[in-house]
């Protein structure tokens, strides 16, 4: 949903009728033991409070580690869980472990680049 919010003030001010399958990336839920290369280039501090590092984007997929806030967080890019949320894709600077992690745990609320799959 923080994506479409963001597309809302941009979209008020096409002239053309876009449909909103058209104007947001579709849902795609990345299965347990999903990886994908790092298509985020932003370079700010990202930090999460406990949250677990999973190997796919469902509660459901294995805990690979656990992203503290003293940790620095390398976002690749996210997707849509088969929960409606969605999940950034990162790397753990200060442990090496990669992960999805829900983006409402994020402290920014993760990445904006779409994984695109």
């Amino acid at each position: 949903m923080k994506r479409l919010a963001a597309l809302v003030p941009a979209l008020a001010a096409v002239a053309v009728a876009v449909p909103l399958s058209l104007a947001t990336p579709a849902a795609a839920h990345a299965s347990c033991g999903t990886t994908v290369s790092d298509k985020d280039s932003s370079s700010w501090g990202k930090t999460a409070d406990g949250a677990n590092e999973r190997s796919g984007s469902s509660t459901s997929c294995a805990v690979k580690g656990v992203a503290y806030s003293t940790q620095t967080l390398d976002y690749h890019c996210y997707t849509v869980g088969n929960d409606g949320y969605t999940w950034t894709y990162l790397r753990n600077d200060s442990t090496g472990v990669t992960g999805w992690v829900r983006d409402d745990l994020l402290s920014d609320g993760g990445s904006f680049v779409n994984c695109g799959f």
